[in-house]
């Protein structure tokens, strides 16, 4: 399937550039605020390679009982730097280590258009799948967590899920999902795209399911107000295991996205490489914006997942 533009004229049109946002802001450094993030020590577990490194893990651990680096906004690169969260493609994410994708959809002639707000992102759902598909054909030992959620459009449930199927059945990707309500283990998931409906005439697991997950996701806390929220939300999956945790270190607050993920995204590194969190697993999705700008960081992440 090769992409296609929405018929709309409104699905391409940027959002409007934000006031009041700090000027100078870009001259404080990340480093100056956290610091550079402590050398790994070398008891630290090595990491398997990014693009196999859950083919190191047992079939029969649960997902919840993992570290997912992931991306907010996954298919946001265009629209200015208030739109914009990412700056490397899908398939890039994925080789990079990343298995949680979050998917905005907007309907647009019987199609989803991937869109930020109302800044359509030059990419159809076709794409998305497209890059999973190949990914995941080329790595079976993975899977990626998928939220999928409409965006930018107000069509019933009932629509979302008509255009959904025919992306299953008539375009032929049911093969590529795993669609069940239940959470299954690794083992059940290799290979395959978990859907996490955020949306209520998606088939999958329920997004946001109170039984279920424990989620943080402040998007518009300041960074100095937003960094304590991540790190009580890494505390308390490690010390009270048992809902699958998700911990968005994204903010949208003050500055642009690219902004407060310089800040915030040195910090969060410099936590996870703490002696004192050395040992932590099961810290859950950790949906990130820019996460390629902090080398390291997934894979620091990756390495809080148990020994296979």
């Amino acid at each position: 399937m090769s992409s296609i533009s929405p018929n709309s004229p409104a699905a391409n049109r940027p959002l409007s550039t934000r006031r009041g946002f700090l000027a100078g802001a870009l001259a404080v450094s990340a480093t100056a605020i956290v610091g550079a993030a402590p050398a790994v020590a070398a008891t630290r577990k090595a990491v398997r390679g990014t693009q196999d490194w859950m083919g190191g893990l047992p079939d029969s651990i649960e997902l919840r009982r993992l570290t997912i680096p992931g991306t907010h906004d996954s298919g946001a690169r265009f629209g200015g730097p208030w739109t914009e969260c990412q700056n490397t493609t899908i398939a890039q994410q994925l080789q990079s280590g990343i298995r949680f994708l979050d998917v905005r959809c907007r309907i647009t002639s019987g199609s989803f258009a991937i869109h930020h707000g109302a800044a359509f992102q030059n990419m159809m759902f076709g794409d998305v799948l497209i890059a999973c598909r190949d990914f995941l054909a080329a790595r079976p030992s993975e899977t990626v967590l998928m939220r999928v959620k409409q965006e930018y459009s107000s069509e019933s449930d009932a629509a979302f899920r008509a255009v959904f199927d025919d992306y299953l059945d008539v375009r032929g990707w049911r093969s590529l999902f795993r669609l069940d309500s239940t959470l299954p283990s690794l083992g059940g998931a290799r290979g395959k795209v978990v859907l996490l409906a955020d949306n209520g005439g998606l088939p999958g697991v329920r997004y946001g399911d109170q039984a279920l997950f424990d989620i943080q996701d402040d998007y518009m806390a300041e960074p100095f107000a937003k960094y304590p929220k991540i790190e009580a939300q890494f505390r308390k999956a490690a010390q009270q295991p048992g809902k699958f945790f998700m911990n968005y270190v994204s903010t949208a607050a003050l500055m642009p996205p690219r902004w407060n993920a310089d800040r915030l995204n040195p910090q969060v590194h410099s936590f996870l490489e703490r002696s004192e969190t050395a040992g932590w697993t099961g810290l859950g999705i950790v949906p990130m914006d820019y996460p390629n700008q902090r080398g390291g960081l997934v894979e620091s992440l990756i390495r809080h997942n148990p020994v296979g």
